[in-house]
Protein backbone atom coordinates (compact mmCIF):
# COMPACT_ATOMS: atom_id res chain seq x y z
CA UNK A 1 0.00 0.00 0.00
CA UNK A 2 1.37 3.53 -0.71
CA UNK A 3 2.98 5.47 2.40
CA UNK A 4 0.67 8.44 1.03
CA UNK A 5 -2.60 6.63 2.09
CA UNK A 6 -3.27 7.61 5.86
CA UNK A 7 -6.03 7.73 8.33
CA UNK A 8 -7.47 10.94 9.47
CA UNK A 9 -11.25 11.65 11.26
CA UNK A 10 -14.04 12.96 9.48
CA UNK A 11 -14.45 16.35 8.97
CA UNK A 12 -17.63 18.17 8.50
CA UNK A 13 -17.14 19.14 4.38
CA UNK A 14 -16.20 15.56 3.89
CA UNK A 15 -20.52 14.47 4.99
CA UNK A 16 -21.39 14.82 0.90
CA UNK A 17 -18.77 11.96 0.35
CA UNK A 18 -19.01 9.73 2.99
CA UNK A 19 -22.59 9.60 2.43
CA UNK A 20 -21.84 9.10 -1.27
CA UNK A 21 -19.91 5.78 -0.25
CA UNK A 22 -22.02 4.47 2.03
CA UNK A 23 -25.11 4.81 -0.63
CA UNK A 24 -22.74 3.22 -3.04
CA UNK A 25 -21.82 0.43 -0.78
CA UNK A 26 -25.47 -0.52 -0.22
CA UNK A 27 -24.90 -0.56 3.95
CA UNK A 28 -27.65 1.07 6.39
CA UNK A 29 -27.52 4.59 5.43
CA UNK A 30 -28.80 5.33 9.10
CA UNK A 31 -26.80 7.35 11.78
CA UNK A 32 -24.07 8.77 9.64
CA UNK A 33 -22.84 11.34 11.77
CA UNK A 34 -19.72 12.91 9.97
CA UNK A 35 -18.23 13.49 13.81
CA UNK A 36 -17.95 9.69 13.86
CA UNK A 37 -15.80 8.74 11.08
CA UNK A 38 -12.48 7.40 10.76
CA UNK A 39 -11.28 8.02 6.85
CA UNK A 40 -8.13 6.62 4.75
CA UNK A 41 -7.49 9.19 2.41
CA UNK A 42 -4.97 9.22 -0.39
CA UNK A 43 -2.71 12.06 -0.90
CA UNK A 44 -5.15 14.64 -2.47
CA UNK A 45 -7.40 14.05 0.37
CA UNK A 46 -9.51 11.18 -1.52
CA UNK A 47 -11.76 9.44 0.66
CA UNK A 48 -11.18 5.34 -0.12
CA UNK A 49 -12.78 4.14 2.92
CA UNK A 50 -15.11 4.68 5.77
CA UNK A 51 -16.01 3.91 8.89
CA UNK A 52 -17.21 4.49 12.23
CA UNK A 53 -17.98 3.61 16.09
CA UNK A 54 -22.04 4.44 16.56
CA UNK A 55 -23.55 4.49 19.98
CA UNK A 56 -27.27 3.75 20.65
CA UNK A 57 -29.94 4.48 22.45
CA UNK A 58 -29.12 1.62 24.82
CA UNK A 59 -25.34 2.38 25.52
CA UNK A 60 -24.45 -0.24 23.17
CA UNK A 61 -21.91 0.99 20.63
CA UNK A 62 -21.43 -0.97 17.19
CA UNK A 63 -18.62 -1.14 14.78
CA UNK A 64 -20.34 0.29 11.23
CA UNK A 65 -20.33 2.12 8.11
CA UNK A 66 -16.89 -0.05 6.83
CA UNK A 67 -16.86 1.13 3.12
CA UNK A 68 -14.15 0.88 0.61
CA UNK A 69 -14.46 2.36 -2.98
CA UNK A 70 -14.65 -0.63 -5.46
CA UNK A 71 -11.55 0.33 -6.94
CA UNK A 72 -9.55 0.34 -3.28
CA UNK A 73 -10.91 -3.09 -2.67
CA UNK A 74 -8.07 -5.39 -1.24
CA UNK A 75 -5.53 -3.02 -0.12
CA UNK A 76 -5.88 -3.57 3.32
CA UNK A 77 -7.78 -0.41 3.73
CA UNK A 78 -11.00 -1.44 5.77
CA UNK A 79 -8.06 -3.56 7.81
CA UNK A 80 -7.06 0.26 8.94
CA UNK A 81 -9.97 1.40 9.67
CA UNK A 82 -11.18 -1.63 11.78
CA UNK A 83 -7.94 -1.64 13.91
CA UNK A 84 -7.89 2.02 14.76
CA UNK A 85 -11.17 1.73 15.86
CA UNK A 86 -10.87 -1.17 17.92
CA UNK A 87 -7.65 0.59 19.40
CA UNK A 88 -9.55 3.96 20.46
CA UNK A 89 -12.63 2.15 21.54
CA UNK A 90 -11.86 -0.48 23.78
CA UNK A 91 -14.49 -3.78 24.10
CA UNK A 92 -17.71 -4.56 23.93
CA UNK A 93 -18.40 -3.66 20.69
CA UNK A 94 -21.12 -5.40 18.17
CA UNK A 95 -21.40 -5.37 14.57
CA UNK A 96 -24.16 -6.68 12.48
CA UNK A 97 -23.04 -8.15 8.80
CA UNK A 98 -24.27 -10.83 6.11
CA UNK A 99 -23.13 -14.22 7.02
CA UNK A 100 -20.86 -14.53 4.55
CA UNK A 101 -18.74 -11.53 6.31
CA UNK A 102 -18.03 -13.36 9.62
CA UNK A 103 -14.42 -14.79 8.41
CA UNK A 104 -13.44 -10.92 8.33
CA UNK A 105 -14.68 -10.22 11.49
CA UNK A 106 -13.95 -13.31 13.50
CA UNK A 107 -9.72 -12.21 12.54
CA UNK A 108 -10.21 -9.32 14.58
CA UNK A 109 -11.82 -11.43 17.71
CA UNK A 110 -16.02 -10.72 16.87
CA UNK A 111 -18.06 -14.23 17.40
CA UNK A 112 -21.22 -14.60 16.32
CA UNK A 113 -24.12 -14.10 19.14
CA UNK A 114 -27.10 -16.34 19.92
CA UNK A 115 -29.95 -14.31 19.57
CA UNK A 116 -31.17 -14.77 23.45
CA UNK A 117 -27.94 -12.74 24.43
CA UNK A 118 -28.65 -9.77 22.96
CA UNK A 119 -30.34 -6.70 24.57
CA UNK A 120 -32.00 -3.58 23.82
CA UNK A 121 -31.25 -2.05 20.30
CA UNK A 122 -29.84 -5.54 19.05
CA UNK A 123 -32.60 -7.63 20.00
CA UNK A 124 -34.87 -5.22 18.31
CA UNK A 125 -32.97 -5.10 15.05
CA UNK A 126 -32.47 -9.17 15.00
CA UNK A 127 -36.79 -9.14 15.35
CA UNK A 128 -37.52 -6.36 12.37
CA UNK A 129 -34.84 -8.16 9.99
CA UNK A 130 -36.02 -11.86 10.77
CA UNK A 131 -39.22 -10.66 9.72
CA UNK A 132 -37.58 -9.25 6.32
CA UNK A 133 -35.69 -12.46 5.57
CA UNK A 134 -39.12 -14.43 6.30
CA UNK A 135 -40.79 -12.02 3.59
CA UNK A 136 -37.72 -12.89 0.94
CA UNK A 137 -35.73 -15.62 1.96
CA UNK A 138 -32.09 -14.65 0.87
CA UNK A 139 -29.18 -17.41 1.75
CA UNK A 140 -27.25 -14.80 3.00
CA UNK A 141 -28.58 -14.32 6.89
CA UNK A 142 -27.76 -11.16 9.26
CA UNK A 143 -25.41 -11.61 11.75
CA UNK A 144 -24.96 -9.72 15.54
CA UNK A 145 -21.22 -9.80 16.29
CA UNK A 146 -19.83 -9.61 19.53
CA UNK A 147 -16.23 -8.16 20.75
CA UNK A 148 -16.89 -8.81 24.21
CA UNK A 149 -13.20 -8.89 25.55
CA UNK A 150 -9.61 -7.06 25.33
CA UNK A 151 -8.32 -10.29 23.41
CA UNK A 152 -7.70 -9.33 19.18
CA UNK A 153 -6.68 -12.33 17.11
Amino acid sequence: MSSSIHLRHARQEDEKAIRAIIHDARINPFALHWQHFLLVVDENDQILGTGQIKTHYDGTRELASIAVRPAFKGQGIARMIIERLLEENPPPIYLTCRSPLAPLYQKFGFQPLERNSLNGYFKRLVKLVSLIEWLGPSKDKMLVMGLISDQMN
